[in-house]
């Protein structure tokens, strides 16, 4: 009785530690599910900050306005790419008052037919009247109706991919005052490949588009012998910068901040380069 009493007791402990066991086994890995993260290699580390991805004011300039020059020119035939360079230089990157007071990116002045608000602006006068627009797209469609004048007319007959016939054209109807205006444009359009946005058109639909502008520019001639000019000629307030410039020595020859100088190009530091336009007209 004894000695089955004993291996009654012996049994029970065994199977007591056989079950404690499989229970320790069971909720060990619970314990090892989750390792201490390793280091991140410094190769396998993610660059957040690329170089290559900050866009310079010009670029983000293009990048914003790209598709409203697209629509622009399939409407009318002017280059894509020559309206995104007249607004590079007229409103300084979109950083010109203008441009950010009133979404006017080409300097387009009021005029007797003018109903919307306006905003003054010392310019060939003191408290020069300027056109204010809901949007800077509103600024663009209002530039193609300003090219659609007899003074222009010549320039709706070219290629709408032919930047540089309409660079020169535009310089020889007067509408920049600047000797270099056609050269800068050229430059512009050519240092950001902006001819990517142009589109060869075939001659069936060039003759179409063609006798439409026409048309418009036609209905247009007595309302312009009427009114007073809405626009003369562009005075350049664009400083091309030279070698040996820093924004101090352009800030002091234009009586200019450097502040002010910053803000209206929109930079983020004083680094120039030659080359590098800056508006330099407030």
């Amino acid at each position: 009785m004894k000695q089955s009493l004993l291996v009654l007791i012996a049994l029970s402990i065994v199977t007591s530690s056989c079950s404690l066991l499989k229970k320790e086994q069971q909720s060990a890995p619970l314990t090892q599910i989750t390792k201490p993260a390793e280091p991140v290699k410094n190769s396998e580390k993610v660059n957040i900050t690329n170089s290559s991805s900050i866009k310079t004011p010009a670029e983000s300039y293009i990048e914003r306005f790209k598709n409203i020059a697209i629509s622009e020119m399939n409407g009318s035939g002017i280059p894509a790419s020559i309206t995104l360079a007249q607004g590079i230089l007229e409103s300084g990157n979109g950083n010109s008052r203008l441009a950010k007071e009133a979404n006017n990116h080409f300097g387009i002045k009021c005029s007797t037919e003018w109903k919307g608000e306006t905003i003054l602006q010392d310019d060939d006068n003191k408290d020069d009247c300027f056109r204010v627009y809901q949007s800077p797209e509103e600024s663009f469609r209002d530039h193609t109706e300003f090219l659609k004048r007899k003074r222009y007319a010549p320039l709706f007959e070219l290629d709408k991919n032919d930047y540089r016939g309409w660079a020169n054209g535009l310089k020889t109807a007067g509408y920049a005052t600047n000797p270099r205006y056609a050269e800068l444009l050229i430059s512009l359009v050519e240092r950001y490949e902006l001819s990517r946005f142009d589109r060869i058109e075939n001659e069936k639909d060039k003759t179409i588009r063609e006798d439409k502008v026409m048309k418009e520019i036609a209905l247009n001639i007595p309302t312009e012998k009427k009114q007073e000019t809405v626009k003369k000629p562009v005075v350049m307030k664009i400083y091309e910068v030279r070698s040996g410039d820093t924004l101090i020595s352009v800030s002091k020859q234009f009586t200019l901040s450097v502040t002010d100088l910053k803000a209206l190009n929109g930079l983020e530091n004083e680094s120039l380069f030659p080359g590098q336009l800056l508006l330099i007209s407030k």
